[in-house]
């Protein structure tokens, strides 16, 4: 047999024998994306092992999962320069053809509520919502806030919360009900309106969370290495916590609620604050800095998205401990979880 033709059988023997052992994806999936490689890994939290990778376009940053588990939507954000979010078929582990959100640009932030993806635009000083049935951006509004980055949606899609980065704010947007109807709509029918409430923190205000209890919203400030604490119902900063985070990145509840994790872009260790006392209770080494946090659903485990030493981080939460490191991409960055149901 020819050389050459010996290599070319051999070369697809291993594409064959690569295809025919690819995994399917778990029913719970961590999701994974490299900013350097452009990629969405899904790993297997279970053996640790990156199932997939797939191509996500230009500059990815934050990932969002459907609530079936079944599809990703990623944000390409190039600080303005772009204006798509990517798809991808969680189960077939291929791209779907991108969203385009015209002049909606520098999506970052991710949240899907209610069927829907709910995105912030940086660029536009914007959110919105984009619906996969009918395939449109089917609401917008303007925050007036400059880089409006991080966003939460409450499950009844009553209440928004976005955190302004430049303008070191916190927005809290309610859904009220507008004096008028809608053009077109039934006889005595209400339209939804919207009231923005703005807060000032501190200054670079990114990373934030809702308490578990839905009472409270703590918001990593990373100018000035300060944590805010706003009470939902009053909608005021009731404390401001000199936690020694400055370029905070991520912050994070533990399911239960007893403790905060924030990550630094800088610095070397996430922080845990116990949120009783309100006090930070240990320091743990996870690399060179960090930026995004996901908790595993039942809290034993966080995994930290170390940007500058191209791995995740797994933290033991019993013990408060690095245990292991999974590599699914240089500069990892947005993480996320996708629970099949």
């Amino acid at each position: 047999m020819k050389p050459a033709l010996t290599s070319l059988l051999l070369l697809s023997g291993i594409i064959s024998a690569s295809f025919v052992s690819a995994e399917d994806t778990p029913s719970a999936a961590l999701l994974v994306l490299s900013k350097h490689d452009n990629t969405l890994a899904i790993v297997d939290p279970s053996s640790l092992r990156v199932i997939a990778k797939m191509p996500v376009g230009k500059d990815p940053h934050e990932v969002i999962a459907s609530t079936d588990g079944k599809v990703a939507y990623v944000s390409n954000y190039g600080s303005g320069a772009y204006n798509t979010l990517a798809v991808v078929d969680l189960i077939a582990q291929k791209t779907l053809p991108s969203i385009d959100l015209g002049p909606l640009r520098g999506p970052h932030g991710l949240a899907f509520v209610g069927g829907k993806v709910w995105f912030t635009a940086e660029a536009a000083k914007a959110i919105g919502s984009y619906d996969p049935a009918s395939k449109s951006v089917d609401w917008i509004l303007g925050t007036g806030q400059s880089r409006t980055h991080m966003i939460y949606v409450s499950p009844d899609m009553q209440l928004i919360i976005t955190t302004n980065v430049s303008s070191g704010t916190v927005s809290i947007i309610e859904r009220t009900i507008g004096a008028r109807p809608a053009p077109g709509a039934p006889p005595g029918s209400a339209n939804p309106d919207w009231n923005e409430t703005v807060i000032r923190v501190g200054n670079g205000s990114e990373g934030f969370d809702i308490s578990p209890d839905g009472k409270q919203i703590w918001v990593a400030n990373a100018g000035d290495g300060t944590i805010s604490i706003i009470d939902i119902a009053s909608k005021q900063v009731t404390q401001t916590l000199a936690a020694d985070v400055n370029s905070a990145n991520r912050l994070k509840f533990t399911p239960d609620g007893r403790f905060a994790l924030i990550s630094t872009l800088r610095g070397p260790d996430l922080t845990v604050i116990d949120t009783a006392t309100r006090k930070p209770i240990r320091r743990i080494p996870v690399g060179h800095g960090a930026a995004g946090i996901q908790m595993q659903p039942d809290g034993a485990r966080a995994f930290v998205a170390c940007t500058a030493d191209s791995y995740v981080a797994i933290i033991d939460m019993h013990t408060m401990e690095v245990v292991g490191h999974v590599e699914a991409g240089q500069n990892p960055d947005g993480l996320a979880w996708a629970i099949r149901h």
